[in-house]
């Protein structure tokens, strides 16, 4: 990500976790106020081992929720078969939330010398947490589509380094639609492009994006500036670092980003100008 964008995503991240840690004080606070209302007696030490256990395992789940959202998304797929996966992915991300949420618990009652019991008076705990984690679900699932939507159109084209006063058209750039929006990438920022059917992945800065292209089209339009390794992949030459290749004449790519990419040997001699 440019400069722009870490800044953006520490915003967005600091956000998140400091609203989740108001709601999370007050839903502990208002179960003791509940439970001492209603004549239950309860230590406040527990109540906030329940909190914080299922605050633990929502965190554990946040990477994969995140890592679906900007995977499993228009025009990759059609609206009908995103909301059908993540229909899906209730039930999961429930269960791991409920299974780890009970091992944590178990785990501090131990340190206290106590027993956990899940159960309790609830008639289907179960069926209880997965209304509850609904709700959860769907709110974690809409904010990493909005802070992946705010990233992706928050300070996309970063100044040249050589000349900071430079404005992106100032650099050759390659014109994508990404869903319904139109970016310029210079050229010299992306990395790696790949077909996925229809369309190509453009990989830039630990980023992806998706643009209804074939492979060859970007190709002819790139230049010299990229060399296809394999009939289904580009490279861009400068971020090159290292090739090995093996005894059937395959090889390996290795990029400055630490990224690495398998190369058929019918493209091995694109290679040269780059070694």
């Amino acid at each position: 990500m440019s400069g722009g964008q870490r800044k953006l995503a520490a915003v967005l991240l600091a956000g998140f976790l400091f609203i989740w840690g108001v709601v999370t004080i007050g839903n502990a606070e208002s179960t003791i106020s509940d439970l001492a209302a209603a004549g239950v007696r309860e230590t406040r030490t527990h109540v906030w081992i329940w909190e914080l256990s299922s605050v633990v395992a929502w965190l554990s789940i946040m990477p994969l929720i995140w890592w679906c959202v900007a995977r499993v998304r228009p025009p990759r797929m059609g609206w009908s078969v995103v909301a059908f996966i993540f229909l899906l992915g209730l039930p999961v991300a429930s269960a791991w939330h409920v299974a780890l949420m009970i091992v944590l618990r178990h785990l501090a009652y131990g340190a206290m010398g106590e027993g956990y019991h899940f159960v309790g008076s609830i008639a289907h705990p179960y069926l209880y947490e997965l209304r509850k984690d609904a709700a959860t679900y769907l709110q974690f699932t809409g904010l990493a589509a909005l802070a992946q939507w705010l990233l992706a159109h928050g300070d996309l084209l970063p100044k040249s380094e050589s000349n900071p006063t430079a404005t992106p058209l100032d650099r050759p750039t390659l014109t994508i639609v990404d869903g319904t929006t139109r970016h310029l990438l210079p050229i010299g920022t992306i990395d790696h492009i790949c077909a996925a059917g229809n369309y190509v992945e453009i990989h830039m800065e630990g980023r992806v994006l998706l643009h209804r292209a074939t492979l060859t089209g970007v190709e002819t339009e790139l230049g010299d500036a990229f060399a296809r390794i394999h009939r289904s992949r580009l490279v861009r030459r400068d971020a090159i670092r290292s090739v090995q290749t093996d005894r059937s004449g395959d090889f390996a790519v290795s990029l400055v980003d630490g990224t690495v990419l398998s190369g058929s040997r019918r493209y091995r001699d694109q290679l040269t100008r780059s070694e």
